[in-house]
C-alpha cells in the first residue's frame, strides 16, 4: 500500500504524468484491484490517447475478465496509436496479443 500512496501523491502533484498513472494502475493490479487498475488506465487514455503502453495492459485485463469485445476494441485502438507513433515494438506486442485473442 505504501507504493500506492506514494504514487497517488506524485500523481496529485502532477495529474498529467502518464508514467506515474500507468505505474499506479500496475500497482493496483498487483493487489488484484482490477477495478482501480482499469479506472486508472481508462482515465489515462481518455486524457492522452498516445500513451501506447497502457493499451496492452488494459486489453489484457479486459481479456481476463471475459470482456472479449472490449479487449478487441482496445487492442485495435492501441494498434492504430502504435502505428501512428512508429512504435514497432508496441505494435508487434499488441498485434500478437490481438491475434491470440481473435484466433
Amino acid at each position: 500500500m505504501e507504493r500506492i500512496e506514494k504514487l497517488k501523491a506524485f500523481l496529485a502533484q502532477n495529474p498529467g504524468d502518464n508514467f506515474v498513472q500507468h505505474a499506479l494502475a500496475l500497482e493496483y493490479l498487483k493487489l488484484n484491484d482490477e477495478a482501480a487498475a482499469r479506472d486508472q488506465w481508462e482515465q489515462l487514455l481518455a486524457r492522452d490517447e498516445s500513451y501506447v503502453g497502457s493499451y496492452y495492459h488494459l486489453a489484457k485485463l479486459l481479456e481476463r475478465q471475459g470482456k472479449t469485445e472490449e479487449a478487441i476494441a482496445i487492442y485495435e485502438k492501441g494498434l492504430q496509436v502504435a502505428k501512428t507513433a512508429g512504435d514497432r515494438h508496441a505494435y508487434n506486442e499488441l498485434q500478437m496479443a490481438y491475434e491470440d485473442l481473435i484466433d
